[in-house]
């Protein structure tokens, strides 16, 4: 068999590896997303004080440590059954919308941007940040820098620190902040609001006007039809900080909502040799395999999903947007729409970067209506925990998919169990899925395999925005490894390898 390997992937967090094998007649025959790395922090978390795991799981990842700071002070909570005041509530929940903001135009103007700006095509010299910046001009360069800055200015306020916060503990957190700080943090998220309109109107002028691109958005190569996950609030509209987790089957029907600690009834987690990362699937559904389709356990989580999973948005011009989104995909489909949003599903994943930037855009208003909050500025941000300490769940939704930290405790807060379900694991079936679609796509016998081909395989896995530094914590007891020993021409001599099939 002829083997075609990506490796390293590129514009994304973490390592791994495409390896594409290919039949005598030259058509794809299987694929292997591969993730090499173990990090390892549910095993030498246990035996550590449970308050100190917003400090400790921050350090997973150094792109989203807010978002592991969150689930993690949540599940603190739950483990000493302390309900924090709402003050500390909005504090952490404004923090976490101004992450987002940085987040979301990172992945779109750094990572996935490029593939668009510049073409899939282009040179790799050009396909990344500087060729966007080159491309579209320095004003928008510096806008881009701008939102970073000042998302980070509120996570520092807030949080402490501009990378891993460390403000969080259980019942709320350390400190409030000052009438001065909140009218700083209101003007820089009305700022906010309008960076995310600017780049919505961006996308809107160089992909969805560019025919071939909008082709290549509704390509069966990049469609997959399964569950989609989010978190949503009371209303049933997106929130990234608080609420239930509500699940959508591909149809559309919605199959449940569940609270934090209802998880494990709905999640269950497969493990196979030849990569670190765990393939998470609906319980109630059963795992069938990399399939699509109802009977499939297979699931998604990332913006599009949030979207799917929910029946709209929390803020005015977010929703606005998220029904010309679906406005857009849909139109034809059902006069339904035109009158509510129950039971619609995109199921093109690369219009994950629309979505993308229509959670951008809520980010941005919820950051506003947060920071103008009269209960924002209260010294009432920490109960005290009186409680035996036990066992808890805490759940947001990272920028790249749901995130779920399950602590037990002995009676003096001592942890003996970790699990950590991260965002980018629950999408590794889609992924997988997805890379092998893409390639049985556009590899055929006689095929050309240029790098822009393997790019737009890339492609495939990167609208899901994944961060495989977070997601890597399967131990099987045998560490797969390969070892290729080339000589100095570069060809492959020998290749060791252990428990790899």
């Amino acid at each position: 068999m002829q083997r075609i390997t990506i490796d390293p992937i590129t514009r994304l967090e973490g390592h791994g590896k495409i390896e594409i094998f290919l039949d005598p007649e030259g058509e794809v025959a299987e694929t292997y997303f591969q993730i090499p790395e173990l990090r390892g922090f549910e095993r030498f978390c246990v035996g550590r004080p449970v308050e100190e795991m917003p400090i400790l799981t921050n350090r997973i990842c150094g792109v989203c440590p807010e978002a592991h700071h969150m689930a993690a002070a949540k599940a603190a909570d739950a483990v000493y059954h302390v309900d924090p005041p709402p003050a500390a509530k909005k504090l952490r929940e404004l923090l976490y919308s101004a992450f987002y903001v940085t987040d979301h135009a990172t992945h779109f103007y750094a990572l996935g941007g490029p593939d668009f700006i510049m073409g899939p095509n282009a040179p790799v010299a050009e396909r990344n940040i500087l060729g966007v910046i080159h491309k579209v001009g320095l004003e928008i360069g510096g806008k881009v820098i701008q939102a970073r800055k000042c998302g980070h200015a509120v996570v520092e306020m807030i949080g402490g620190r501009k990378v891993h916060p460390c403000t969080a503990i259980p019942g709320g957190l350390t400190k409030g902040i000052t009438e001065e700080q909140r009218q700083e943090i209101e003007q820089m998220g009305r700022w906010a609001i309008d960076f995310a309109q600017f780049s919505l109107k961006l996308f809107d002028d160089i992909v969805l006007k560019n025919s071939d691109y909008l082709d290549m958005i509704l390509d069966d190569a990049f469609t997959h039809r399964t569950y989609y996950m989010g978190m949503v609030d009371e209303f049933n509209h997106v929130n990234f900080y608080d609420g239930q987790i509500s699940i959508v089957a591909p149809d559309g029907e919605r199959i449940g909502k569940y609270v934090p600690r209802e998880y494990p009834d709905w999640i269950a987690e497969r493990v196979e040799p030849w990569t670190y990362l765990k393939f998470p699937y609906l319980k109630k559904i059963g795992w069938k395999g990399l399939v699509d389709g109802k009977d499939s356990g297979v699931y998604c989580a990332t913006p599009l999903s949030r979207l799917n999973a929910a029946d709209g948005m929390a803020t005015p011009l977010a929703q606005e947007e998220y029904e010309r989104f679906y406005v857009t995909f849909l139109q034809g489909e059902s006069d339904q729409y035109t009158t509510t949003w129950q039971g619609k599903v995109v199921h093109h994943h690369l219009a994950t970067h629309w979505a993308r930037l229509i959670e951008l855009l809520y980010a941005a208003e919820r950051w506003v209506q947060l920071a103008t909050d009269p209960e924002i500025t209260s010294d009432k941000f920490r109960a005290i925990p009186t409680e035996k300490p036990t066992e808890g769940v805490g759940i947001v939704e990272a920028p790249r998919g749901t995130l779920t930290h399950h602590y037990w405790t002995d009676e003096r807060g001592i942890l003996t169990r970790v699990n950590l379900i991260v965002g980018t694991t629950n999408n590794y079936a889609r992924m997988s899925m997805s890379i092998k679609k893409a390639a049985q796509k556009l590899i055929h016998g006689g095929t050309i395999v240029t790098e822009g081909l393997l790019n737009q395989i890339e492609m495939a896995f990167r609208a899901y925005d994944p961060c495989f530094g977070c997601a890597t914590h399967s131990l099987p007891g045998q560490m797969p490894l390969e070892v290729s020993i080339r000589d100095a021409n570069g060809t492959v001599v020998e290749c060791l390898s252990q428990y790899v099939k």
